[in-house]
């Protein structure tokens, strides 16, 4: 490896030492195409925590409210993103489990969802995600739990 390899940033836009992730590389890349079509944008991607927002409008059930569905592609991806930038050198998380407790919705506007590590390991990590409404009321609660898992080798 040579020392512009080392100082090159990461899938995230991040150089070593640094402590927040690069929002305008991350969201022109994409986050994968179930996300992106589903809109959600980051809006903050710190060692700390991620937000990120999704449309209400386009990601509804048939009665017109947030899809539960919906709710737990957004929290999976903002928790696994995060357990990726948190991931030990070689790992890399894969999902192991997800659940959601849904105590609202939201028929129009925006869903906000903030992402905070409850446990972060060195071999597995658990991610909370509160997703509220454009009220600041709270729709949905989602943790997921990611294994580290060994990159391959080629």
């Amino acid at each position: 490896m040579t020392e512009q390899d080392a100082a090159a940033p990461n899938r995230f836009g991040v150089r070593p030492g640094e402590d927040s992730a690069d929002l305008e590389y991350i969201n022109s890349v994409g986050l994968g195409a179930l996300a992106n079509s589903m809109g959600i944008e980051l809006s903050e991607f710190t060692r700390e925590r991620v937000v990120a927002t999704m449309p209400v409008e386009g990601n509804t059930q048939p009665y017109g409210l947030v899809n539960g569905g919906a709710y737990a592609v957004l929290g999976e991806t903002l928790g696994s993103m995060h357990a990726g930038f948190l991931a030990p050198e070689g790992k890399l998380p894969v999902g192991v489990d997800i659940n959601a407790t849904h105590t609202g919705s939201s028929s129009s506007g925006t869903i906000t969802a903030v992402c905070t590590p409850i446990h972060a390991g060195r071999s597995m990590t658990v991610h909370e995600i509160v997703c509220t409404d454009d009220n600041g009321r709270r729709c949905s609660t989602l943790r997921i739990t990611n294994f580290y898992k060994s990159i391959p080798t080629k």
